[in-house]
């Protein structure tokens, strides 16, 4: 009897500090719920990613990621406000708090996810730096490239893979930097660089807004695998875990056949074992995430399948899935098991 006392002392102590720990846990999604809406850090000038309408309504792959996280956490995908950030201030945005989670076409990287306070979430699109130029330049590959001027976005990763590469094959080359794309782009255009880098699909984007966009041919070689990928501010695993698996439910999805126009008869009705855990119906995920039992669903209800989105947004850029099919159809893109 006589620990008793010193026990009740020690679990007494040590409540305040789990509680704490669990709050903090969930502190951002707390925030995001008592708002009512959730802050996405985008592109402001991406076709296909991130780009408003003729109405202002924000339309595209990255915009359908952080529906899908609206969706998710407070039931309703519109309830997504879209923060349009540069490359130089998307993650001073999110480390300050200014957005809840950033999805702007950002590669993963090591130096980012330690150095700056970044916790990557999961690679939404696999891409790889490639170049346009001019097609009557005559340059057909990148070997052609050997003392061009290369315009290019300031500050970005893109800056050094450049740099890596002409450097690793012993390249005479000159940048023409900006920090703003739309200035880099202008500057091509203008002809004040022989070729433009930047990610092949935002290139694609770029060609199909010129004004003769066969005037314009990107090279066959990508000179580096970018997984870009969603973001939230490093210390809270609790909305990192939300962000997280509001995406994979939309691989998940299109993995079990669930899409925007099926998922409400055919979990209703369904006995495979990995879609009624997908319902909430056998297990309770949401429980796991601070969700409600109907979370995944109105994802796809509400914003589709992730090769809805893919087919929606991306496709009309004349770019194949290539990396992004899912695992079974010898792509990368793969769920872990939702259970």
């Amino acid at each position: 009897m006589r620990f008793k006392v010193p026990i009740l002392a020690a679990i007494a102590l040590a409540l305040p500090l789990l509680t704490q720990a669990a709050s903090a846990q969930s502190s951002r999604l707390d925030v995001v719920k008592a708002r009512g809406i959730l802050r996405c850090g985008v592109n402001p000038n991406f076709v296909g990613f991130s780009l408003p309408d003729n109405a202002g309504q924000w339309r595209g792959f990255d915009v359908d990621m952080c529906r899908a996280v609206a969706a998710a956490a407070l039931g309703d995908a519109t309830k997504a406000q879209f923060i349009p950030l540069s490359a130089k201030d998307r993650f001073t945005a999110l480390q300050t708090g200014e957005i809840d989670m950033l999805a702007r076409n950002a590669s993963w990287t090591l130096s980012r996810n330690t150095k700056l306070g970044i916790n990557f979430v999961a690679t939404n699109f696999y891409d790889g730096q490639a170049f346009m130029v001019k097609a009557a330049s005559n340059i057909k590959s990148v070997a052609d490239l050997n003392g061009a001027s290369i315009c290019v976005i300031a500050g970005t990763d893109t800056e050094r893979n450049l740099a890596d590469y002409f450097g690793s094959r012993k390249m005479r080359f000159s940048t023409v930097a900006f920090e703003n794309a739309d200035n880099v782009t202008e500057a091509y255009l203008a002809g004040r660089c022989d070729a433009f880098i930047n990610d092949g699909t935002q290139l694609a984007a770029v060609r199909m807004r010129t004004p003769d966009p066969k005037a314009h041919v990107v090279l066959p070689e990508s000179i580096s695998m970018e997984p870009l990928a969603i973001s939230v501010r490093a210390g809270d695993d609790g909305w990192a875990n939300v962000v997280r698996w509001s995406f994979f439910s939309m691989v998940a999805a299109e993995e079990l056949g669930l899409d925007s126009k099926n998922v409400r008869a055919k979990t209703a009705t369904s006995t495979n074992p990995n879609i009624t855990r997908f319902a909430g119906k056998s297990e309770d995920l949401g429980a796991m995430l601070s969700l409600d039992r109907d979370w995944a669903i109105r994802i796809v209800e509400q914003v589709g399948n992730y090769g809805e989105s893919y087919d929606r947004n991306i496709k009309p850029l004349g770019i194949e899935r290539g990396l992004n099919r899912l695992w079974s159809n010898a792509g990368l893109m793969v769920s872990p098991p939702m259970r």
